[in-house]
This record gives C-alpha cells, structure tokens and sequence, in this order.
C-alpha cells in the first residue's frame, strides 16, 4: 500500500510518500513560506502553497520512483491549523482523490507528529513532548486516543521565540544552520538572565515570559537574555513532562515538533528521562519539523482502520484537538 501525503498546516507545504513495508517513507519534500516582515499571513501563505505544491507533487513522485497511478490513497492534514493554509491543501488532495479515483484520508496534524516519531524510534506508548510554533503539548497514551496531559495556556514555545527573535530583528530566519538563532545570542553569557516562571500545575504560559524578556532586551542586555529565555522556556516544558511521566509510568519519551530540532532541548530532555530510567531517542528534523511525510504515515495507519472520507466531505478543522481524535491502535 502506498498513501500520499500533503501538509499545509502553517508555513509549510509538504508532500510525503509512505508505503507500508521497508524502508516506510520514500519521499519528504516541502518548501516553506518565509513573510517578508511579520509573521505568517495566512493569505499570501495560502498563495504560496498553491503556488509550490504542483512542482513539490512532482518532485515526490520522482524521489519515491513512482507514477500517481501507483498511489493507493491520498491523505491532507485536516487540521489544526490556519484556515486558508489548511485549505489550500484540502483541495489539492480533493482533486488527486476524485481525479484519480484514490480514498481520501483525513489526519490530524498533531497526530501525525506522535506517529512519524513513533516509526523512527520504535517506541510503543511514548510520552510525547510537542512543542512548535502554535502548540505545546505533553500528551500521554490512552485507550484508543492520546490524553493531553498539559499545555500552553496562550501561545507556543516556537511562536515564543520566533515572536522575540522578531522583535528584536534577530531573524528571520529564526533558525541559522538547525539552531534557533534565540539559542546562538546566548552564546558567550556567563549565567541567564531571570526571567518569570510561569507553571500552573500541568499547564503554562508564555505570554509573560515574552513580555519580561523584551522589556530586559530593551534596557541593554542581549545574551543574557537569550540565554534566560530558552533556559526558562524548556525548563517550564519539562517540568511539565516530567510531573506527566512520574504520574503516567511511561518509559519511553519522543520530542517532536519544530522546536524539537534544539540541541539544547534534546539535552536537556535526555537528563531528564535519564533520572527516572526511561527511553528517549531523537528523530531527525526532517520528520520532527512540519512535513508531508507523517501525513503519508499517520493516513497510512488510518486507512487500514476504514477510515476514509469522500472528496465532498473532505473538510478541514482549525481547532481540532489531539485529544478529540480517535486511535483505533492504541489499544
């Protein structure tokens, strides 16, 4: 079996292939929108995707060896995510899937991002650490659906430091060379600079985190900073992940998402899980980051459950939670 995949979430538009036997994805292209100044303009990111997802469709097609006809199904990611961008990618799968006569598959973005992590690393039931620019997520394994442990209360832990990184006209890019370059500011600080520590039980906030760090920024201090930024940030996100693998007995661990590509998260989520004796293994940027692949995969898996939709009902959800989809394989 072979599944298509097409991400269109956010600034990305992706295009996977998965199959379901060895080596399991053979395509993963994506090319990604970059605002002029600003941050993401749904509209001119929508433009965008319409605009490459003909020319990366192809250059799936080519990598993975193939002709659309051998495609079984095609699968889009149905949410959540930015109207426009969501729905420019529905309607290319739409018109693949009536075109070529294929299933058509809908699949929650978070989802796909357990999943794909999943694949790499052979884990079972993960404690899966979700952290990109719209969502911060720790989310545990359940009976036929993950259960969202905690989360931000406002916005990402990728939106956090994009949206300072722009402030203070550091980027974009926000990432130079797989670094967030709030990280490469950082360098050469002797000690972080103290910042608000914002934890409510299982849950936490960014929005004072944000505020607190520009208004130091603005009095002179720059490495500093950085440093107390992302310091304070991934120490709030494990603390919640950790309170959730204490409660939950896991003993595996993935970290998944955009920011998951950070070096210094990795570390610093590799201590942690090491002082309770469970697993954690880092997957890599390609699959962590947006992508069309873990639509490919996570639509793959749901196709041989039966689930499938109809061109005409294939619609898209901008506030679908992870833990509003059902799992028929987490038993």
């Amino acid at each position: 079996m072979i599944v298509l995949g097409i991400e269109s979430t956010a600034h990305t538009f992706g295009v996977g292939i998965a199959t379901d036997r060895k080596p399991y994805i053979l395509a993963n292209v994506f090319h990604t929108y970059v605002p002029e100044k600003g941050g993401i303009h749904p509209r001119e990111a929508a433009r965008h995707h319409a605009e490459w997802a003909p020319k990366l469709l192809r250059q799936a097609l080519d990598e993975a060896r193939i002709s659309i006809r051998d495609v079984d199904a095609i699968a889009y990611s149905a949410g959540p995510g930015l109207g426009p961008c969501l729905r420019t990618g529905a309607v290319v799968a739409r018109a693949l899937a009536a075109k070529y006569g294929m299933p058509l598959v809908p699949v929650n973005h978070s989802l796909a991002h357990i999943e794909i992590a999943r694949l790499y690393t052979g884990f079972e039931r993960p404690l899966s650490i979700y952290v990109s620019g719209g969502s911060t997520i720790i989310a545990t394994p359940g009976h036929r659906r993950y259960s969202v442990y905690g989360e931000t209360l406002d916005i990402g832990l990728g939106n956090l430091l994009d949206t300072f990184a722009r402030e203070t006209q550091l980027g974009p890019p926000f990432v130079k060379n797989g670094v967030h370059v709030v990280e490469l500011c950082s360098e050469g600080a002797k000690e972080p600079y103290p910042l608000p520590y914002t934890v409510y039980g299982v849950d936490l906030s960014f929005s004072g985190l944000l505020t607190a760090a520009l208004k130091a920024w603005q009095r002179g201090y720059r490495s500093e900073v950085c440093y107390g930024l992302w310091e304070t940030a991934y120490d709030m996100v494990l603390e919640i992940a950790e309170r959730a693998l204490v409660h939950s007995k896991l003993e595996e661990v993935v970290l998944v998402g955009g920011v998951a590509g950070s070096k210094r998260l990795q570390e610093k989520t590799t201590l942690m899980v090491e002082e309770y004796g469970a697993q954690y293994k880092p997957i890599p940027y390609q699959y962590a980051r947006d992508n069309g692949a873990m639509i490919a995969w996570t639509g793959l898996l749901l196709l041989k459950y039966g689930i499938r939709v109809k061109p005409l009902e294939a619609l898209v959800y901008q506030r679908w939670r992870l833990d509003e989809v059902e799992v028929p394989w987490l038993d």
